[in-house]
């Protein structure tokens, strides 16, 4: 019974990881797209999550993001509350953001790494040399976009 239950669980990690595709953003194109943030040009949105709860926070105006998937293609993403960012630093470090709740400064990126909790955690521009993005698939949509 122990290894049917450890076969089960395998399978199922297995599937969730490689069910989310991940896309790419270089460095350079990520100073582009959002590396000139002005917070008076943020918009308010409004998120429902699943138990039909809502949220409301300003993000910048961007609809869509533009990466790379694995095959070197081009992509849009349209922007949406379950867009995860990961950044890896120069030792590796990885942090994680949602996307829609970063705010880039010239030296900075601060975000969020929580829909719930409202903490707030910077790390250095300079120091990041990877950066992926995925849709976390939780069940938050903007209700007012």
């Amino acid at each position: 019974m122990g290894k049917l239950k450890l076969v089960i669980m395998l399978w199922a990690t297995m599937f969730f990881f490689n069910s989310c595709t991940t896309y790419y953003i270089s460095v350079d194109s990520f100073k582009n797209q959002f590396g000139k943030m002005d917070r008076s040009n943020f918009k308010e949105v409004t998120v429902e999550g699943p138990s039909w709860d809502k949220v409301k926070y300003k993000t910048f105006p961007n609809e869509v993001v533009k990466c790379i998937d694995k095959k070197g293609n081009n992509v849009e993403l349209k922007m949406k509350p379950t867009l995860e960012i990961r950044f890896t630093d120069t030792v590796n470090y990885r942090t994680t953001f949602y996307l829609d709740r970063i705010f880039v400064s010239d030296i900075t990126i601060s975000g969020r790494q929580s829909s719930f909790l409202n903490i707030t955690k910077e790390i250095p521009l300079d120091t990041i040399k990877k950066i992926e993005v995925q849709n976390d698939g939780k069940s938050f949509h903007y209700v007012k976009r």
